[in-house]
């Protein structure tokens, strides 16, 4: 208990000192929100990857997916490092950089306001930030009781109010570069501790090899005739693990504070670095978790079921590690709570920052007085502090009542965001002829498919098929919709304004020394 404690209080200490020694560069809304736009490849490429992998991943996907899919839930690890993290930052990374830039943009709202020309679009896309991000980082905090009850025996609202405590206090004081600096040091905790934790769970189960063979011999209830079936390449349920691939991996191009990494990067060197740090780093954090989910049935015996008799998901990795020696527990603990708080310090200035610039601050411009830079970075820091008092509350509220809409909430936000801004945000970028009326068809595609799954979740009604009804089959769903509607609406419907959108456009091929869709130079590239 004693090195326990001594472990958390040493990385409570950390986390505040960098928020201490980044005050300085929070000066301003652009040092506050972007890091100045002057971020290198490690931090910006460790930042994506901290804020892509909670708690969430490491015990609620990690015990749920493996459980279901056995070894093949790896494929999950791998799609999420080749799909969400190599081709986001080969495809998004350099052209997101370029365009922000030359809108002036800091929020993914803004940009879509910008790009197409319109203000209600900015405002519309920052109430679906709003609505869904609250509820998406409320779940941050479910994977914290189990593991604190286990090695601590702490109430869980007493670990939420600490954590939102903590993020809070080195958000608000360092802003960016403060959350990028502790998520670097939090990313290299998770490294060590996803290796420190797999090695020992196979150690308990007499190695690899034998390990596997143990698993071999469990029957499957999703496929009785597939003999070895949660060993096997695909596992039993393929076309379920097709899904969970798409939306976890392909979802985060649509998310606004894992895009919003890529408008802060310094140069072209870092989009080349970062693009390999992210890609490694993802490969073993997303990779190592859910290959430890894989085994996750061995410990039938030991986790929780519902009175149905159906397992509690979160309480198959706290079961697993249960038996391990002290410090590697003490090392999870820590792992967890910086899996959480990277992404809980993403979220809410994202949040924070969507609210003030692209709601707030125009709502005052229009009344004839233009909010100061001071207002601005005042109203971010109390949106900020704002979006973790209801995060925590709800989370607490949904862990310890019979409520059951913010949990089913929490499920619905991540396709919600993704099946609304993937596609309008990528054919944004890329394509002249994408028309305001296509990403409004879009945003509506998206929040319908969502809020459907949910009201049918709700009065036990199936959603299309039986396959959809899963939130995240039907996340999937969204965002394939929304990359057929967009050109499809578009087809029919007329570009706001051409010549604007040529100049836009016109950022990419500024001559440089190569084209500046290909390789930044800050020295000779022009802004609006």
């Amino acid at each position: 208990m004693f090195l326990k404690i001594i472990l958390l209080v040493l990385f409570f200490a950390v986390m505040v000192g960098v928020g201490i020694y980044c005050r300085k560069t929070a000066a301003n809304v652009q040092g506050f929100v972007l890091g100045s736009r002057n971020v290198g490849s490690w931090l910006t490429a460790f930042a994506f990857g901290t804020s892509y992998f909670s708690a969430v991943i490491f015990v609620g996907y990690a015990g749920q997916f493996g459980w279901r899919f056995g070894l093949s839930s790896t494929w999950i690890g791998l799609g999420n490092a080749l799909i969400g993290s190599l081709l986001a930052w080969r495809i998004l990374g350099r052209r997101t950089r370029l365009m922000t830039q030359y809108l002036h943009s800091a929020t993914m709202p803004d940009f879509f306001g910008q790009r197409f020309g319109s203000t209600a679009l900015k405002v519309a896309a920052s109430v679906i930030v709003f609505v869904f991000l609250i509820p998406y980082t409320a779940s941050l905090y479910n994977g914290l009781s189990r593991l604190f009850g286990m090695a601590f025996g702490i109430d869980y609202a007493w670990c939420v109010i600490a954590m939102a405590v903590l993020t809070g206090i080195y958000v608000l004081v360092g802003g960016y570069m403060a959350t990028a600096v502790n998520d670097f040091i939090q990313g290299l905790i998770m490294l060590v501790g996803i290796c420190a934790v797999v090695m020992a769970v196979l150690n308990g189960n007499g190695g690899f090899t034998q390990a596997v063979n143990k698993l071999s011999q469990l029957p499957s209830e999703a496929a009785p005739e597939l003999n070895g079936a949660f060993v096997s390449f695909f596992g039993p349920q393929p076309l379920q693990l097709l899904g969970v691939v798409l939306l976890t991996s392909l979802g985060t191009w649509g998310l606004p504070q894992m895009v919003g990494k890529f408008y802060a990067i310094r140069d072209e060197n870092a989009i080349r670095k970062g693009t390999a740090i992210s890609t490694f780093f993802a490969l073993i954090v997303a990779g190592g978790c859910y290959f430890l989910g894989g085994f996750g049935r061995l410990y039938s015996g030991l986790i929780d079921y519902t009175d149905k008799g159906t397992p509690i998901f979160d309480s198959i990795i706290p079961s697993m590690l249960s038996s391990l020696p002290d410090i590697i527990i003490g090392v999870v603990i820590i792992l967890v709570l910086s899996a959480s708080m990277s992404t809980l310090s993403s979220l809410v200035l994202t949040s924070g920052s969507t609210l003030t610039l692209d709601i707030i601050s125009p709502a005052v411009s229009r009344k004839g007085s233009a909010m100061t830079e001071k207002r601005q970075l005042l109203w971010i820091r109390i949106f900020v502090l704002f979006f973790i008092i209801v995060s925590s509350v709800l989370a607490i509220v949904q862990a310890k009542s019979s409520v059951t809409f913010i949990a089913q909430l929490m499920g619905i936000s991540w396709g919600a965001l993704a099946g609304a801004f993937l596609a309008p945000f990528l054919y944004g970028l890329y394509w002249k002829k994408a028309t305001r009326a296509s990403v409004w068809a879009s945003f509506f595609s998206g929040i319908a498919v969502m809020c459907g799954c949910m009201y049918c979740t709700f009065t036990g009604k199936t959603f299309i098929s039986p396959y959809f009804t899963s939130p995240i089959n039907a996340g999937v769903l969204a965002m394939l919709l929304g990359l057929v509607i967009v050109p499809l609406v578009s087809a029919f419907s007329s570009v706001h304004d051409k010549s604007g959108i040529e100049g836009m456009f016109s950022c990419y091929n500024r001559t440089v020394t190569v084209r500046a869709s290909s390789s930044l130079n800050e020295e000779e590239l022009e802004t609006k």
